[in-house]
């Protein structure tokens, strides 16, 4: 069997037992990662020559010359009858690895991926600011934010550009023009397909990461200038997502970027996911800090360890805390409540929450 049907057969064993990522390390069998956790496939070790002889049939051409000089690279590899996948192929002690992550064909609706819609649904509808979905690598960031390019797509006439690294969920136009932009292919970096987006008369722009200053910059130009842009952001929460958006910058900038940024955003949520009870899958709790008169003087003021606080009194705007979606998502049996604590930031309180108890600013509710 040649080297690359080896492979095409375990991405559609991959798919078919619905694996989330493929981790190949030279000299073991395959792994697959189903539903949160890691299970080896029944396979003789893969020698490296093996792990590299398939990047190298099927990295792009343009990003050839990356992977022989900076021994790592990313890319999307699309498989017929099975699906796409997002590759990142690198070098670790001298011989290759490879992590694969299966994209779906379908973007995903918001009720498909178990999130409470309103909020989300509610932001799509700005004409301008950012929007920032946070969390860590695998934290379902882009699948949230494909649900709301979606529900972009299906409710409202606009164009919308897309800058990704590779393209995950491809799209056909309903009610919006979307043109998606590949890192690397369509354009250099993020940076500079920020620069040019704004050339292309864009109503919303989707960021696939904010990963430096030149990029947060243009995006709040975007946004003052009548865009939505939408971006992820690695943060564990809203208050360490707002604190990073001023590390991009110097500390004399601070007090000018204070004004600025609280009159840009319109949101930060930040996800986490965990083992669905029921069935397989994960789903997500979210944390949503969504920016009012409250937050934005909050932000303008450099109170920002304020920001916990003001989400946890500003639920009657969308906004939530994880130990609110937690104790949401236990109650209707969607989640385990031994889950929940391992991944509540306050433990005790969502404890608390559970036996019906709720501080407030006016003391405790029960």
């Amino acid at each position: 069997m040649s080297v690359l049907k080896t492979f095409e057969n375990l991405l559609a064993l991959a798919v078919e037992h619905a694996a989330s990522d493929i981790h190949i390390k030279s000299n073991r069998p395959a792994f697959l990662r189903l539903h949160g956790h890691l299970e080896a496939v029944e396979m003789d070790p893969l020698p490296p020559a093996h792990i590299r002889e398939f990047i190298e049939q099927t990295v792009p051409d343009n990003f050839y010359d990356r992977w022989r000089q900076e021994g790592q690279v990313d890319y999307s590899y699309r498989l017929e009858l099975v699906g796409r996948f997002r590759v990142n192929a690198f070098m670790q002690r001298g011989v290759p690895g490879v992590v694969m992550r299966h994209v779906k064909a379908n973007p995903p609706t918001f009720d498909e991926l178990n999130l409470e819609s309103t909020a989300l649904e509610a932001l799509t509808l700005h004409r301008d600011g950012i929007v920032l979905v946070c969390g860590a690598t695998g934290s379902g960031k882009s699948t949230t934010l494909a649900a709301m390019i979606n529900h972009i797509n299906q409710n409202r006439d606009s164009h919308i550009v897309t800058l990704e690294d590779p393209i995950e969920y491809t799209y056909t136009d309903n009610r919006a023009i979307i043109n998606q932009r590949e890192i690397g292919i369509d354009c250099a970096n993020f940076a500079s397909g920020m620069k040019a987006v704004l050339r292309q008369d864009p109503d919303v722009i989707l960021v696939g990461e904010m990963r430096d200053p030149d990029t947060f910059e243009t995006a709040l130009q975007a946004a003052e200038t009548g865009h939505l842009v939408l971006g992820t952001l690695h943060a564990a929460n809203g208050q360490q997502a707002v604190q990073r958006l001023f590390e991009f910058f110097p500390p004399e900038r601070r007090e000018a970027l204070q004004k600025q940024i609280a009159a840009s955003l319109r949101a930060v949520i930040t996800q986490k996911l965990l083992p669905a009870l029921e069935g397989d899958g994960r789903i997500p709790a979210s944390e949503v800090f969504i920016v009012d008169a409250l937050g934005r003087r909050m932000i303008s003021d450099g109170q920002l360890d304020r920001i916990e606080e003001g989400i946890g009194a500003s639920t009657d705007n969308g906004s939530k805390t994880f130990n609110h979606d937690l104790h949401r998502l236990i109650k209707a049996g969607k989640i385990a409540k031994d889950d929940a604590l391992s991944a509540s930031p306050n433990r005790q309180q969502l404890e608390m929450n559970l036996r019906g108890i709720f501080l407030s600013s006016g003391g405790i509710i029960n």
